[in-house]
């Protein structure tokens, strides 16, 4: 299964009412959703006009200096992702209390400020929790602190910056064949493991829906392991599927999640923390820099690449 996504023109498809009413429809139907017909009328200009204002922002933040991108990225991504939710919710938003970011972070930032030691902190009510459980079934997250270096080590085209400033790659790529993927056997040295081990890992990460085959690291890909929870990851860039390295709690965490925080923090600091932020920009002090500048490249073109994927799960 190969992706063909190359820019918005992914998206020309969804600017028409009438295409968004029958692809509602089909959402419905398939999540046994009451009334699919009347819903997906009721929903299909709010549907289009999510995601026609996100574009805007993306287009906006694509000419925009860097001291305004985060901003403009950080609601480019809040109103496409309100598009996704509408496919599995047709009452979003029922309360206002989904309305909120969901995740909050320290108001002042402390002397000798990193940004890779800052933190988020993940909220009862708001957007956030309400994506992580309707979008990608999560258990409830509250209370629970993310670094930005863990986020960081998320997205899959940092992997080189990774290893060039810090001497540790991030990620591995899969070698792919048909529709078999293969996993180096180079992994089972770095997660210290043995073979079987290693395979009753992967696959408790994937919910038990990957079959390897009887020898090797070679398994089915399978359209679940990109659209739920599971640590398949897709380079943009490179255009292969990969797997992170490190195997702590955040493994098999959906990577659209990752830039939804990194973002919101990113434009908060923007809003909020201007002297910090002016001197980042233009005195390029530390690694920091280099990190936010690339994510922000990043995320500008795979944002929308990853809300594209939901969609056409």
């Amino acid at each position: 299964m190969d992706i063909q996504y190359k820019d918005w023109n992914n998206f020309s498809c969804f600017f028409s009412a009438e295409y968004c009413q029958r692809y509602l429809k089909s959402c419905y139907q398939k999540g046994n959703i009451d009334q699919p017909e009347q819903k997906s009328y009721e929903n299909c200009y709010a549907f289009l006009y999510y995601l026609e204002h996100g574009k805007i922002y993306y287009e906006q933040a694509n000419t925009s200096p860097l001291i305004l991108k985060p901003i403009l990225l950080f609601y480019g991504l809040v109103h496409l992702i309100k598009a996704c939710i509408l496919t599995v919710d047709p009452s979003y938003p029922e309360t206002t209390a989904v309305l909120a970011h969901g995740v909050s972070t320290r108001k002042r930032k402390k002397q000798n400020y990193l940004f890779f030691q800052d933190e988020v902190k993940i909220q009862k009510n708001g957007l956030f929790p309400f994506m992580s459980k309707k979008m990608f079934h999560m258990k409830q997250l509250e209370g629970e602190k993310v670094i930005m270096e863990e986020l960081l080590q998320l997205i899959p085209e940092l992997n080189e910056l990774f290893f060039l400033l810090e001497g540790k790659k991030t990620f591995i790529p899969l070698q792919k064949q048909g529709e078999q993927l293969s996993i180096p056997e180079t992994i089972l040295d770095h997660f210290h493991m043995t073979e079987g081990r290693f395979k009753e890992f992967f696959a408790s990460k994937c919910k038990n829906e990957v079959d390897f085959s009887n020898e090797g690291l070679s398994f089915l890909m399978n359209e679940k392991h990109l659209h739920g929870i599971s640590p398949l990851t897709y380079h943009l860039g490179d255009q292969s599927y990969q797997v992170p390295l490190n195997k702590g709690d955040f493994f098999n965490f959906p990577e659209l999640l990752a830039h939804y925080l990194l973002l919101y923090n990113l434009s908060m600091i923007a809003r909020y923390e201007t002297e910090w932020w002016s001197e980042l920009t233009k005195m390029m002090p530390n690694r920091d820099y280099p990190f936010i500048h690339s994510f922000l490249n990043i995320t500008l073109q795979k944002g929308p690449f990853l809300i594209y994927q939901f969609l056409m799960r």
